[in-house]
Formats: C-alpha cells, sequence, structure tokens
C-alpha cells in the first residue's frame, strides 16, 4: 500500500479583542472589524452630497473649471465628472465605483464608492459608502450666446439662385451624415438659402470648405470691424463667408457655350444634368456623351437652365424602338454605359382623346421605358426661349421635345407606401408651409427612391409611425423603393441625460 505523505498541520493561535474582548486572528490594531470600523471612519474628509451643474437645452454636464461634457446616464463620462466632484478621495484609495439606480425624474444621482486606507499599526480597512449628488439647472456659456442671438464672429451664407429647394434638401442630409453643423450657434432661412453663425473664423472656413467638397460653388469673404483697443492694438470683427452654388440641378435641360462644349469633347449644347456632386454632371440624350463641369468651369462659363421642374409636361411613350450600336454617331469623348439610347414616339397627355398628334425624340433613358409609360419632358418647339446660347443654334438641330425623366406611380400613393424618413437640422427650418415646397420635398424624396447613387450619402431610416400596408399589389410593380438593409432604426424621443423628456434611445 502506498501511504499518503502526512501534510504539517499549522495551528492558528488567536487574541482577544482589546475593545470587546471577542476572539479574533492577530492584526496589527489587535481589534476586531467591528470595533475598528467605530474608531476609525477612513471616508471621513470625503462629502457625502455634492452638486452636479446640468445644461438643459445642450444636455451637458460642468466639469470645473469652465468645461461642458456630454455625459448620459450611468455612463464612463458621467462617473468621471462625480469623482472629480469629490473633495479628498486622493487620500485614499479608490476600489471600485458604480451608479446606484434612483427615480430618472428625481433629479438624484447616487455613486457606491469603495475605498481602501492604512489605519492603525499599518492595518488596511476597506470601506463601503454612497455619495449623493443633487443635479441643478444652468445654462452653459455657449447656450447663453446663442439665447443673446446677437452674439458671433463668423457666418456662412448658403445662395441658390433657383426656383425650387431639392438642392438645399440634399445639402441638408450632408451636413447632418458628416455633422458639419456641429460648432454651429446658430442656424436662419433665408429666401433663398440658410445662413450659419459660429464663435470662431476657423470653423465657418471648415463649413466653407466642406461645402466645397460636397456642391460646386464659390465663396467671398468679408469682414466688418466691430471694435478697436489702441492701447494694445487689437481688433474685433465679424466675419461673412457667402457661398454661391452653381444654379443647376439633377433633370434641368441646359444649353452650353459654344466654347465650352468644344472644350468638353465636343458636346451636343442641348443636354441634361442627371447628377450633381462635386461637379455637374451632364449627358448628351441623342448621343449618350457624358461630360462633368466643375465649380471654377462653370464661372469661367455660366449657363443657365432652359426650363424649371413646373415647366415640364407629361407625355405617353407610343412606341420605342432601341438604337444598335452599329447606328449610334461616332463621338470623341466619354459615353455613359448606364443609359441605353432610344428612339421614342410621344404625345401629350393633354392631347390625348382630342387629336393624334405625335413627337419625335431620342431619349438616355431607353432601359426604363416601356409603351404606355408617363415621362416628364420639355416642349422646346412651343417654348418661348430668352437665351443667347440657343439663339447661336441652328433652328434644325434643336429637338422639339427633351425627355427628362421617367414618372412612377402617383405622388400620393407613392408617400403612403413609403415607410422611411430623413432627419432634419432644425423643425424649425422644415416649417413647409406652402404646396410648392411640399412638392419640392416629395420630389426629392423620389430622387432618393430612384436613384442609388444618390442615397448612398443620405442617412435614412425606418418609420415606425407609417401603418404597414400591402408591398404585393400588381399596381406598385416597377416603382422603385428603398429596402430594409439600406434604412437605420430611428431614434425615438425618450429620456434625457437628467431622465426628463428630450434624449435619444435607441429602438
Amino acid at each position: 500500500m502506498d501511504l499518503a505523505p502526512l501534510q504539517p498541520s499549522t495551528a492558528v493561535n488567536y487574541i482577544l479583542c482589546c475593545q470587546c474582548g471577542v476572539q479574533i486572528e492577530p492584526n496589527p490594531s489587535n481589534m476586531c472589524v467591528a470595533c475598528l470600523r467605530s474608531e476609525v471612519d477612513i471616508s471621513e474628509g470625503i462629502p457625502k452630497q455634492a452638486v452636479l451643474y446640468f445644461c438643459r437645452k445642450c444636455e451637458r454636464y460642468l466639469q470645473p473649471p469652465e468645461h461642458w461634457v456630454v455625459a448620459s446616464l450611468e455612463s464612463r463620462e458621467l462617473l468621471s465628472i462625480c469623482l472629480k466632484r469629490l473633495k479628498g478621495l486622493n487620500k485614499v484609495r479608490l476600489v471600485d465605483a458604480g451608479f446606484v439606480w434612483t427615480e430618472p425624474h428625481s433629479m438624484r444621482i447616487k455613486v457606491k464608492l469603495t475605498v481602501q486606507k492604512e489605519v492603525l499599526n499599518g492595518a488596511v480597512m476597506q470601506q463601503v459608502f454612497i455619495v449623493e449628488y443633487t443635479v441643478n439647472n444652468q445654462q452653459c456659456t455657449d447656450c447663453h450666446r446663442v439665447e443673446a442671438k446677437d452674439y458671433w464672429r463668423a457666418c456662412v451664407q448658403i445662395r441658390q439662385k433657383t426656383e425650387h429647394k431639392k438642392t438645399f434638401f440634399y445639402l441638408e442630409q450632408l451636413i447632418l451624415k458628416h455633422k458639419a453643423h456641429w460648432n454651429t450657434v446658430n442656424i436662419k432661412p433665408a429666401s433663398d438659402g440658410l445662413d450659419f453663425f459660429y464663435q470662431k473664423k476657423d470653423s465657418a472656413k471648415k463649413m466653407v470648405e466642406f461645402l466645397s467638397s460636397v456642391v460646386p460653388c464659390k465663396h467671398v469673404c468679408a469682414q466688418e470691424l466691430i471694435s478697436h483697443d489702441v492701447r494694445n492694438n487689437t481688433f474685433n470683427y465679424k466675419h461673412t463667408f457667402s457661398v454661391t452654388i452653381v444654379p443647376i440641378c439633377k433633370d434641368n435641360i441646359v444649353c452650353l457655350p459654344k466654347k465650352l462644349a468644344s472644350s468638353l469633347g465636343n458636346i451636343n449644347p442641348i443636354c441634361v444634368c442627371f447628377k450633381v456632386t462635386q461637379t455637374v454632371h451632364l449627358i448628351d440624350p441623342n448621343t449618350l456623351q457624358v461630360a462633368e463641369v466643375s465649380g471654377p468651369v462653370y464661372w469661367r462659363s455660366p449657363f443657365a437652365s432652359l426650363c424649371s421642374p413646373r415647366q415640364l409636361i407629361e407625355y405617353m411613350v407610343m412606341d420605342v424602338q432601341y438604337v444598335n450600336d452599329r447606328d449610334k454617331p461616332v463621338i470623341r469623348g466619354q459615353v455613359s454605359q448606364k443609359h441605353v439610347l432610344a428612339d421614342l414616339w410621344v404625345s401629350r397627355m393633354s392631347d390625348l382623346g382630342v387629336n393624334d398628334q405625335q413627337f419625335f425624340c431620342k431619349t438616355h433613358i431607353g432601359h426604363l421605358l416601356n409603351v404606355g409609360d408617363t415621362v416628364l419632358g420639355f416642349d422646346m418647339g412651343n417654348a418661348n426661349l430668352n437665351n443667347d446660347h440657343i439663339e447661336k443654334l441652328k433652328a434644325e438641330n434643336l429637338p422639339d421635345v427633351v425627355i427628362v425623366k421617367k414618372v412612377f406611380g402617383d405622388k400620393k400613393k407613392r408617400d403612403r407606401h413609403r415607410r422611411w424618413k430623413l432627419k432634419h437640422l432644425n423643425d424649425k427650418l422644415h416649417q413647409i408651409e406652402t404646396d410648392t415646397a411640399m412638392n419640392d420635398y416629395t420630389d426629392f424624396l423620389e430622387d432618393l427612391e430612384e436613384d442609388p447613387t444618390i442615397r448612398q450619402h443620405v442617412n435614412i431610416y425606418k418609420d415606425s409611425d407609417k401603418v404597414p400596408v400591402d408591398t404585393d399589389d400588381t399596381d406598385d410593380e416597377g416603382v422603385p423603393q428603398i429596402s430594409l438593409q439600406e434604412m437605420l432604426d430611428d431614434l425615438h424621443i425618450g429620456d434625457d441625460a437628467t431622465g426628463e423628456e428630450g434624449a435619444a434611445m435607441i429602438d
């Protein structure tokens, strides 16, 4: 048999507590835990109550002396602010810290702290206690300046000389996606644009650089002297940046100057704008030749739109014939591979049942059209155009009709089936008071559905308020829609950082 080795047993000596006489293990203080806690309080000098200052408008907490921090309830940022508000915490060793649940509307925050400290004769004592914070409302300096309404040092004025607001709806989504409005003091709408106000000139310059990177535009800077200190030779200026966006938008028909058309690969002067990014993208509906016009090139050779979206007429497609590659004209410039050239015979919707007049034209959207479809076009044969560039062209070179886009179903029906929505910079800026502005916004939403390249730069959110509808309706076949994979979860209004209404909470 194998005998297990004997393990030596160590005897534990016990002593009596010098205060209460309870048998305990020896320790440097010769006292039990209960007596040691009654004799020594290591949390002495650490306040058990404190005050936190909270700005209800921007939902930030004050981190002394003058720094305001965004922090949600029971977050690391808020815990850091609470610990920095305690004096005497550096005299002990902090072991653990956490929040104790309180009513969200109580305006009270409780933090449970676990600290250690060396006490009598080298003994280390650990203690747990709770600190209660009272949240007081106080307006931060930035919000105070905003309420003053006259405090700003730089202003960015964005303008576009057009009859509709589709460009600003798109620009608003770009600003929201890239958070370019983060340092704005105030945003005000103007008759033909927006005004952004800043505290510093550098913040305004960053906004101008952002606008130059997303839309074709030009800017001019001006400054106004507010005050001058003669003793130390300091000047106080207000800076204004005037940004003018190119007045060409998607689905506009333009007539290029002769020299500009020659420099763009000898493209046909009559073109359709099918997209606007950092440059204006043009396409010739007769040859599918494409060209890009940047902001500096446009301002050197400016041209205007021949018609507004309200001047477009509805036509019905009577016949479609695709143009073969061998029948296409030979061109020197770049040709679009996303469009299909086709010959169209169309009739006005208003003439159906009255006469059988048809118009022949070429179009670049042949891949979308079938017989019986409805399209929007511009009747150039009966239009009274006051354009210097188009007067230099020969009459036989002008088309009778220029087709711009296809109409996908009824607007009201598409709106009922639209289960997504967009965010806005400010509810006051997006108050649509007229039917014209409402139509412009509806057209912008339809452009997002029809063009995937545009909505790549836009945050689209699911609209939970919309009642689910039957998407298998045969009347909606062919209508472009946005898939659920492209939508983001909406942020609902719930509890803010103090427990009151106003903060974002993920659905």
